[in-house]
Formats: C-alpha cells, structure tokens, sequence
C-alpha cells in the first residue's frame, strides 16, 4: 500500500515523542498529534509533551545487574531521546534514574517543537484513514473517541486496570527530627545518590494502627464505567496491599532491610517509608510506592501520622485513574501492526508494556518499523536475549493472548541461562549477553540517522 509522505503519531507522552523524534531523525516527516490542552486527562497538569503524571523514577539505571538498567542502556546506544534527556535532568535517586520532571518535559517539548521536520497538532484524533502510516501511543488515557474507533477495528474487548498516583510532600514541612537520609543498603556511587532518601522509620504499634487506617479509610467512589477493573499488580494503591494482609507492605513498599537509623542504631525499624526528590533542588518529595485512590481529606489524615510527616503539607495528591491497553498478541503482528488494519501501528503502554522506559523503547522500535515499511522493507525482530527485544517478543507472542497482563522488563522475559547458581553472576550474565546481542543487532539493521542514532 502507497502512504502519504508523513508518518503519524499520535499521543505526546513518552512512547509518542520518542518515536516521532527518531522517524525525523531518519529523514522521514511527522506529524505529531497531542489532544492536550483541548482535551484534558484526569492525570495531566500540563500542555507539554512527555509530562510525567505517575512517578518522576526511571527506575534502576544498573546496566550490569538490573533489567531496567539494561533497557535504558540498549536504548542509549540507539540514541533514545527520552533517555538521554532523562540523564540530563536527572536528581539523587540513589541507583535509580530520576528526573526533575518540570525540566525533563520542557526540554521534550523544545527539542520537538523546533524540529524541523516535526509538525504538532494539537486536535484529538477519532478516526485515521486507511492512506495514512499511523502509531498509536496515546498510552493509558486514550480518549473515548479513539478508544471507540480501535474497538471498531479490531473487533475485540479492550483490557484495562486502575492505575493509581502517589503523593508529593514539601520538603520543607516534613520534621526531619523523626527521619535519616540513606539509600536502601547505601547504593549510590556518590554521596548524594547514598543520601537519596529520607526515611520515615514505624515501630510495630504505629505500623499496624497505620495499617488499620489505611484499611478503614474512605476511598474514591468507582464510576460505573469502571467497576470491575482489575488493577496491575506492579501499580497496586497502597491500601489494597494493606487489605491483602498486615504484613504485606512491611515486606513491600515499606520493608525496612538495608536499613539503619543512626540517630538510634541500636533499634531496628518496623516498617520504613521512603521520600524519594521529585525535582533537583529537592523541594518536592515523592511518596514511594504510595500510589492510593483514597480521598483526598483521607489521604491528609492518614498519612500525616507518618513519624515526620506530622505536619506535611502536600503538593499534590495521589489520585486514581483507569489505564487501558490492548490485547497485542492478538492484535498485533511482529511489526506491531494491526492484523486487520495495517496501516496502523501501536506503541507504548497502550501495548500492554508498563513503566516510562518500557513505554519509549516500544515507541522507539515502533518508528524504525514504520520508516523501513516506507522503503519496502521489515524490521528484523530485535534479539530475544535483550531487553527490548524481551518486551517486543511478550506483546507480539500470540501464545501470551490468554494470560495478557501489563508487564514491566524483567529477567524473566529474557530466555533463561542455565548452570548459574549466584543470582548477582546470572543477572551479570543476562545484561552481557544483552549487549553482544544489541550491538551485533544495530550493526545489522542498517538504520542511517541524521543524529547518529541506530
């Protein structure tokens, strides 16, 4: 089928900006399409592209020992946008990659924006013709029109799960007499990355009574629309863990191994909660791993009997929003196309990848695939024994439709190594076999940038 000379892409979040930037970067011309602020989304504050409306974490940035790690590593050789730029603005996170988010979607929007062969529609798309080469990343807020225009086409139930947004704190109203600054096992090649955290340490009282509170506390009324909506285990509210079991967070989110309380050393905590710095100056802290759908004054009063957070004021609430994705190993086929509609791409979280990293690694193999197709040509599937390659193989493998659930990247997804008995040695073996296969892969590809990318 002969296209328009442009290459669609819908959605600027992370998957879409990422794609559009590497298609412009192979000489192609986009047109990027974001709904934002026309039509505004429950998540979202801002106008800009790749706003991040969840967590400001990348996750772990170890490209030795870490599947997170390693993805972003694939992704950097290839030149990804939204990484490289992550690493710019990044904030002491310990051995994560966080970012300061104001000036992570600033720099985005900038360097989309004054792309020369980068065009930027600012209308909601409900319908895309059969003459244009289009990808969806619009992620997990997909408008009701388009929503309603993919169930045209692929003629099948949409997936969808609750995902829920953590809190921020003022730095400045928390009372650091309660809490210490320190990475979980001191990680962090510097100072200030084993400093990362600020830790609220519970004894067993305080930690079962807050337990109780978040059992107890007032939730967001669901809308009939959303009602029987499973929830993503890797995003689960923090008081749905607490009604799976009392100890449940104590060995989750807030587990206190790796640990110590100078200011007491002698006391082990209970239960630990985490700030993680939210922006560079390190005003703004996040809860971790506190994404709720309690309401707000619940939220106020529960949290606030934290040990440090006694008077905490809040930059922002945590909130609750329903994310959708697709069945892609039945939709999709390896080029991430539609079966039954082959001009349209999907890219993403939309896709059924979960996390910012995953997100624009999909979006990023998306637009290769989609410039190629413009030269009569396929993509050769990335290597299973990578990372991105991991996430291309559990979205398009039509075995995985029965049990599709959402999934982060992971060592699981990678084909096993065997006779490795050290965790730490087989996990170092996983990320150098990633790299031969990923180097030995972008070789091949013969994908020409003007930036220097793949």
């Amino acid at each position: 089928m002969k296209f328009d000379t442009k290459i669609n892409v819908i959605g600027g979040g992370l998957a879409g900006c990422e794609a559009a930037w590497q298609i412009a970067s192979l000489g192609k011309k986009v047109m990027l399409h974001e709904m934002r602020p026309l039509v505004k989304t429950f998540a979202h504050q801002t106008a800009d592209l790749a706003e991040l409306v969840c967590s400001n974490s990348f996750r772990s940035n170890d490209h030795k020992y870490n599947a997170v790690g390693q993805l972003q590593w694939e992704m950097l050789q290839a030149n990804s946008l939204i990484i490289r730029t992550g690493q710019k603005h990044s904030v002491a996170a310990g051995s994560a990659l966080a970012v300061d988010r104001v000036k992570f979607s600033n720099e985005i929007t900038k360097i989309i924006t004054e792309h020369h062969l980068i065009e930027i529609n600012r209308n909601e798309v409900t319908t895309i013709p059969d003459s244009e080469m289009t990808i969806i990343a619009t992620g997990p807020l997909t408008s009701t029109k388009l929503s309603k225009f993919i169930l045209s086409k692929t003629k099948k139930d949409d997936l969808a799960f609750f995902d829920a947004i953590a809190p921020i704190i003022y730095a400045d109203s928390i009372n650091e007499e309660y809490t210490w600054r320190q990475s979980r096992y001191d990680k962090g090649e510097t100072a200030e990355d084993r400093t990362a955290y600020l830790n609220c340490p519970m004894d067993e009282d305080e930690y079962y009574n807050f337990i109780e509170n978040l059992k107890s506390g007032s939730m967001i009324e669901f809308k009939e629309w959303e009602k029987n909506t499973p929830y993503f285990n890797g995003c689960l509210p923090i008081e749905i863990m607490a009604k799976r079991g009392k100890d449940t967070l104590r060995f989750g989110p807030m587990k206190p191994v790796g640990l110590s309380n100078p200011k007491d050393p002698k006391k082990k905590p209970f239960a630990v909660v985490q700030l993680r710095k939210e922006n560079k100056l390190g005003t703004l802290l996040n809860m971790v791993g506190f994404q709720t759908k309690l309401t707000h004054s619940a939220q106020v009063k529960i949290f606030r009997q934290i040990p440090g957070l006694q008077n905490a004021k809040f930059a922002r609430l945590g909130g609750i929003h329903r994310n959708t994705f697709i069945n892609s190993p039945k939709l999709l086929d390896k080029q991430l196309r539609l079966v039954n509609q082959n001009n349209i791409r999907f890219a993403g979280q939309i896709t059924g990848v979960e996390g910012y990293v995953e997100s624009a690694a999909i979006g990023m193999v998306s637009a290769w695939m989609a410039v190629l197709e413009t030269q009569g040509k396929n993509l050769p599937s990335p290597p299973k024994e990578t990372c991105i390659g991991a996430l291309h193989c559990h979205i398009t493998n039509p075995s995985n439709s029965k049990t599709f659930q959402p999934m982060n990247v992971n060592f699981g997804l990678l084909p096993p190594l065997h006779g490795i008995k050290s965790k730490k040695d087989r996990y170092l073996a996983y990320t150098n076999r990633a790299k031969e296969e990923w180097k030995k892969w972008l070789k091949n590809i013969f994908l020409k940038t003007s930036e220097g990318a793949a």
